[in-house]
């Protein structure tokens, strides 16, 4: 009797184990099918409106031309400022596409210096509902005084255009958007070629996003090239433009419209703006001031535009865009400006047939 008692109570036990192990495969089961539904809607679309991706990876090859504009200005009833920018530059460089990521990488052709070479990574992830874009730049050191206002009456003309290789900046950062009417706007067919847009239509779009801007300047060598063109005159630099190194640190939250125009088949014109509330903070080295009377904790409006024209008619794609960027910072002591942006050109191919349509 006493073993038949065992041999109940370890058959109890067992099916107590098999009961456990089930439900939990079956909770497992279950987080598994609610993840790939979630997953699964981020791509839902309006077939009407919309022609999904039919493979899954793709090839590019890109030409980009950057530009990039800083200027820095002081304050007061004599305020100067100055605007820097190097000469338009054109990279080129390969990307390839994998569903929804995009990766690529270019670099400025016809440049040996490597004390000069300009860097830019890029890494888009995009679905019909959401889409993350990150980026890293580092400009190099051929920029050029476009503009200087050093006072009233001052003639600054002997200034312009002149090399200046004091200068240098960097931009790391990311932005991220929602896509309110996904299912039958497709923002990626504009600017990720990943899917066609067959009838036109528009949508609001929201986002978030941060932006570090580095700026390095040499006012010691900007003097001197201010000594060196001015002639007689001595035209002393303001305080407030005096930088040794600032890290901008930029936080903010967008909003703006975006919409498709299919003009032809397989041809898209698409366009989007929006409108950036960003909350500065930065921590700066200036002469003769502190960190903390240069810091900045301010809001400000920012702005985003992006133009693209496309053809794509699944396998081949080709077209070009144009992305802007504009970033303002103000305090009562200084003030600074920084717009960038590329026009892209590019060309790519598309394989990997899915399952679905082959």
């Amino acid at each position: 009797m006493f073993l038949l008692s065992l041999l109940a109570s370890a058959q109890e036990r067992d099916s107590t184990r098999i009961s456990q192990k089930e439900i939990l495969n079956s909770q497992i089961s279950s987080i598994n099918s609610q993840i790939k539904k979630t997953v699964r809607g981020f791509d839902r679309l309006d077939t009407t409106f919309i022609e999904p991706q039919h493979y899954i990876f793709t090839v590019m090859m890109q030409v980009t031309h950057n530009y990039d504009i800083f200027t820095l200005r002081s304050a007061g009833r004599d305020a100067q400022s100055v605007t820097f920018a190097p000469d338009l530059n054109m990279k080129v460089g390969p990307y390839i596409g994998w569903k929804w990521f995009f990766f690529g990488y270019t670099f400025e052709l016809g440049n040996v210096n490597l004390q000069r070479i300009k860097q830019q990574l890029d890494l888009s992830i995009y679905s019909s509902q959401v889409g993350i874009d990150l980026f890293y730049r580092r400009t190099g050191n051929d920029y050029k005084l476009r503009d200087a206002r050093l006072g009233n009456g001052i003639d600054t003309s002997p200034l312009d255009g002149q090399p200046f290789s004091g200068i240098k900046a960097g931009i790391t950062g990311f932005n991220a958007y929602y896509i309110f009417n996904h299912g039958r706007f497709s923002y990626p067919a504009a600017f990720s070629q990943s899917t066609v847009q067959k009838v036109s239509c528009g949508s609001w779009m929201a986002g978030l996003g941060y932006t570090k801007n580095s700026l390095e300047v040499d006012h010691e060598r900007l003097q001197r090239l201010i000594d060196g063109r001015m002639g007689s005159m001595t035209v002393p630099l303001d305080s407030g433009l005096m930088f040794r190194k600032v890290a901008y640190h930029d936080f903010n939250l967008s909003a703006g419209y975006a919409y498709n125009w299919v003009f032809h088949k397989n041809w898209l014109f698409g366009a989007s703006l929006q409108a950036a509330l960003a909350y500065k903070k930065s921590a700066g080295d200036v002469v003769g001031d502190s960190n903390e009377g240069f810091g900045f904790h301010n809001v400000n409006l920012d702005g985003i535009g992006r133009f693209g024209l496309v053809y794509n008619c699944m396998r081949w794609y080709a077209g070009a865009s144009v992305i802007v960027h504009t970033n303002n910072y103000h305090k009562p002591r200084f003030r600074t400006n920084n717009t960038f942006g590329s026009l892209n050109m590019y060309i790519g191919y598309n394989f990997g047939l899915k399952r679905r349509y082959r």
